[in-house]
């Protein structure tokens, strides 16, 4: 969050934040997450060698520019966090760190695998469902059909037709390289789930829905802890 005169709290001053229901959510039994504050590069690297898997959480849009486009002028998105999130990601990559990318951080990772995106799915997608409602937020869900045989549907015994939240207005256009999709929307075939081909199965891996906020919702939905503590396997 970037100097704000109107806010009443810190106006002039960068805030870096962590969203409450994603620390609730990581912070299980033997794990403490913690905030990677913006550093500079001397003193970045040394704390990221500290992690022993990295969580990219949700958040402002990827600015169109990060994929090489030019911007729709509704959604500018966040090109200074882009950046910086990217190095620490590909710090990540590089020490072969588990990582964990959450709707943001889903489609950063395409974006750092050389992928692209929707910047407005409604808009620039003709046959799409309502993937965000700005007042039903959390509680808007949709179907997701696991890809046969693959990580997510072993992991949720085969039971391929499951419901998320959704709460994105971006999507995955062309998927980056060497990923393979795990999940896709079942209304529109949008990619929900993807892992990285070149580390073991499941160790880079992304999703577009928000488990952190399943605990909000009174119906059913996948359980939220299944793609987490097999991302802690690996930590």
């Amino acid at each position: 969050m970037y100097p704000d005169p109107e806010r009443p709290v810190f106006g002039p001053k960068m805030l870096s934040y962590l969203e409450n229901d994603m620390a609730r959510y990581l912070a299980q039994h033997g794990v403490m997450p913690v905030l990677i504050p913006d550093l500079e590069n001397d003193d970045l690297v040394p704390f990221l060698s500290e992690m022993d898997g990295f969580v990219f959480q949700g958040g402002t849009d990827i600015a169109p520019q990060s994929y090489g486009e030019d911007p729709n002028t509704l959604w500018p998105g966040d090109s200074y966090r882009d950046q910086y999130e990217l190095k620490i990601l590909d710090y990540a990559i590089k020490n072969e760190k588990a990582v964990l990318g959450i709707c943001r951080g889903f489609q950063l990772m395409n974006v750092y695998f050389g992928g692209t995106l929707y910047q407005d799915i409604a808009s620039d997608h003709s046959k799409t469902i309502t993937h965000r409602d700005a007042h039903q937020y959390d509680q808007l869900t949709h179907k997701i059909i696991f890809d046969s045989g693959r990580l997510l549907d072993r992991l949720h015994k085969k039971r391929h037709e499951r419901t998320v939240n959704s709460v994105h207005h971006q999507g995955i256009k062309e998927l980056g390289e060497d990923l393979e999709v795990l999940a896709r929307s079942k209304e529109d075939n949008l990619v929900e789930a993807f892992q990285w081909t070149k580390a073991p199965e499941g160790k880079v891996m992304g999703v577009q829905w928000h488990p952190e906020f399943f605990r909000h919702y009174e119906g059913e939905l996948i359980d939220a802890d299944l793609i987490y503590h097999h991302f802690l396997e690996y930590c």
